[in-house]
């Protein structure tokens, strides 16, 4: 709400907008428009998309806590809050854009002057919610992690999982203070992590149990396997030109 009405108000628009003179980067707009797509720099926010739904380590938990829970009010929820989430993501991207062009940095609340209090709340508010949704993501992070350990479950005590809360912290905190730039972390990781959880992960689990499954896979079981075996290559071959633009 707050980058819309900066974008229609003017405050931020070229020559003369009250809040230019305080921004670290002047709004800078190219002309080559809609065709810019065609480039292979737009693999990278394709990337950075794939990390905006990246919640997979979290639905089981969310299936379970969710009331009445059956499949079809779990596939209800997940369609509202996904929709709800490619609408604000939408118009977030698209109004940031229309405001900066090519100045645009990966976290577009840097873009806006200091001196803005208007979008100074809003960093409050990205703040708050940051300091809220975190443990949600750390849950799913420290899970895998005594998955990927192979931690038995009598080993999984609150002493070590304190412990091991403190270390991996400590590791995000460290790299979170090297690694200033936010867009190539949600580029890179969206070529690498985001796509293989989207794109190659299920379509290798999907192909595996149908394969188990032998004669029992219905016919429209194994076709579908055709269309896995597509999408997996479709995100093997994005997800390496997202990470080989994301590192120039």
């Amino acid at each position: 709400a707050c980058m819309g009405i900066r974008y229609f108000d003017g405050s931020y628009a070229l020559p003369s907008g009250k809040f230019l003179e305080t921004v670290a980067k002047i709004p800078a707009f190219g002309v080559k428009g809609a065709s810019s797509v065609l480039s292979a720099n737009a693999f990278i926010l394709v990337c950075m998309l794939s990390t905006a739904f990246m919640a997979h380590f979290n639905a089981p938990k969310f299936y379970m806590e969710l009331e009445d829970n059956t499949i079809e009010r779990y596939n209800t929820l997940v369609s509202v809050s996904f929709g709800i989430s490619i609408l604000i993501f939408s118009l977030s991207t698209a109004l940031g854009f229309a405001t900066f062009g090519g100045s645009s940095a990966g976290f577009i609340l840097s873009n806006y002057s200091s001196k803005d209090s208007l979008i100074g709340m809003s960093r409050i508010a990205v703040a708050i919610s940051l300091i809220f949704t975190y443990p949600l993501v750390f849950v799913g992070c420290r899970d895998g992690t005594l998955s990927l350990l192979k931690v038995p479950k009598e080993k999984q005590t609150n002493a070590n999982l304190d412990k091991l809360t403190v270390v991996l912290l400590s590791l995000v905190t460290v790299a979170a203070i090297y690694m200033q730039d936010l867009s190539f972390v949600m580029s890179f990781g969206g070529a690498t992590l985001g796509n293989s959880l989207i794109y190659i992960f299920p379509a290798l689990m999907f192909k595996a149990m149908v394969k188990n499954m032998g004669d029992g896979a219905s016919s429209a079981l194994k076709s579908e396997t055709y269309f896995a075996t597509f999408s997996m290559l479709l995100g093997i071959f994005m997800g390496v030109i997202g990470a080989k633009q994301s590192l120039k």
